[in-house]
């Protein structure tokens, strides 16, 4: 029952090349930073990652999309990752852009052994009638196109059938766990992180804090450790390295001279 795992190369040897990786995070926060380095360390190529986004600020799966490790990501948002469209547009990456929902849904469905289901989301779009650019040809056109999917009626609506995520194996960050890989998201790290780590075959978690079996309250489990098979400590240092995208403050009030004594 003790899944922990002396270091993150270890949790991740078995990654090889061309496997498919659901990675949790969202932005900045709750990404796996720690195995992804491994996974960029271990020097394993054509991955095929499922996640939100594609890292930011050169960190997280920028680290391996900028080495030229990734061949295919399924995703939400590209957003200021200009490496990330540089690829997509240049026929270098083949990009699956799908509503966020709908990405969440996917991989919630996955984890839970439903094949398939229907939403609205994308009805009367691309998304359901295909020709959504999936790779370019480096010249302005589209080497491959999305197909279109099956569209039904159910009570005078109409839906479209998406097809639930399965992963070789799952990346995904926790503020606490423990030995039996039950885990405790903390804050908007509770976002992709539980669902990406249902739809792995082999889940892989890093965790901030390690406490023993009984350590955490029942109704306190965010993801039951029997979605997860694999658990790293961080160490202080990769626990407390949490990046900000953008750093604002708040100025202090003028006071204008009539309010001078």
């Amino acid at each position: 029952m003790d899944k922990v795992v002396a270091s993150a190369a270890l949790a991740v040897a078995d990654v090889t090349d061309g496997a498919s990786l659901a990675v949790g995070g969202f932005g900045l926060s709750g990404v796996p930073g720690a195995l992804i380095d491994a996974v960029h360390r271990a020097g394993v190529r054509d991955l095929r990652i499922v996640s939100n986004n594609c890292g930011a600020m050169d960190s997280g799966l920028a680290v391996l999309l900028a080495d030229g490790r990734i061949s295919r990501v399924t995703g939400s948002y590209i957003g200021a990752n200009k490496e990330f469209a540089r690829q997509y547009l240049s026929g270098e990456l083949e990009v699956e852009l799908i509503p966020q929902g709908t990405l969440a849904e996917r991989l919630r469905a996955g984890g839970a052994g439903i094949p398939a289901f229907y939403t609205p989301a994308g009805v009367g779009t691309q998304v359901a009638e295909g020709g959504l650019p999936w790779r370019y040809d480096g010249e302005g056109g589209v080497a491959l196109a999305s197909p279109a999917k099956e569209v039904r009626a159910f009570d005078g609506a109409e839906y479209v059938l998406e097809r639930a995520i399965r992963t070789d194996f799952a990346l995904v960050r926790a503020a606490k766990g423990d030995r039996h890989g039950n885990l405790v998201f903390s804050k908007s790290a509770r976002n992709f992180n539980p669902l990406a780590a249902t739809a792995g075959r082999i889940t892989v978690a890093e965790v901030e804090e390690l406490v023993e079996p009984g350590g955490i309250d029942p109704d306190h489990v965010h993801l039951p450790g029997v979605f997860v098979q694999r658990v790293v400590v961080l160490t202080r240092e990769q626990a407390s390295d949490k990046k900000i995208e953008k750093r604002t403050v708040t100025g202090r009030p003028v006071v204008g001279r009539e309010g001078r004594g």
